[in-house]
């Protein structure tokens, strides 16, 4: 497995060595001993989540917040997703910045977003199935989010405001500026 950290310290794109044949494929999604040499910490996933969405549904920006704050690894089993994390950690040298990724099924790629950031996507084919563990259990009460569209964070979302499907609660989140802290 290839390991390409980003921009964004601590977050990483994963790219599986997928071995193929006539038969289809075959790879490796996950390796504790790999993943931990290859991030050199120690990041141990307790809960596997799996949404399945439509072209347009855009899901975010969340994070927990302090004891309950995640790590997330995140992949796509069925369709295309544009992957975003923003870096919320106080005092980062990116604070505010984002790293976005193309996820889908036939890339196989997946997104390692550590703890202290926010993280969303956005479905760009006609439906996919969304996968990601989580090193820590959800906790409603530590529940953080931030607008999708705020303009100091300015994340290209590559579709327009028109074409997006957005629950009443994810349109309702702050800005950056008033969100909750993460730790």
């Amino acid at each position: 497995m290839k390991f390409t950290e980003t921009k964004l310290k601590g977050c990483f794109i994963l790219e599986p060595n997928v071995i193929r044949d006539e038969r289809g494929y075959f790879m490796e999604s996950f390796n504790e001993r790999t993943f931990q040499n290859a991030l050199e910490q120690s990041v141990h996933f307790v809960q596997d989540n799996q949404s399945f969405s439509s072209r347009g549904v855009l899901r975010g920006l969340h994070y927990q917040t302090g004891e309950f704050a995640q790590a997330k690894l995140v992949r796509v089993i069925q369709g295309e997703v544009l992957d975003v994390a923003v870096d919320i950690r106080p005092g980062s040298a990116t604070f505010g910045q984002y790293e976005a990724v193309v996820l889908s099924a036939k890339n196989q790629k997946q997104f390692f977003v550590p703890r202290g950031f926010a993280h969303g996507f956005l479905v760009l084919s006609e439906t996919a199935t969304f996968f990601y563990k989580c090193d820590n259990f959800y906790n409603k009460e530590s529940e953080g989010g931030i607008i999708y569209n705020d303009e100091t964070i300015g994340i290209n979302w590559n579709l327009d405001a028109e074409q997006l499907i957005i629950s009443e609660k994810d349109t309702q989140l702050p800005t950056l500026a008033n969100a909750k802290k993460a730790w």
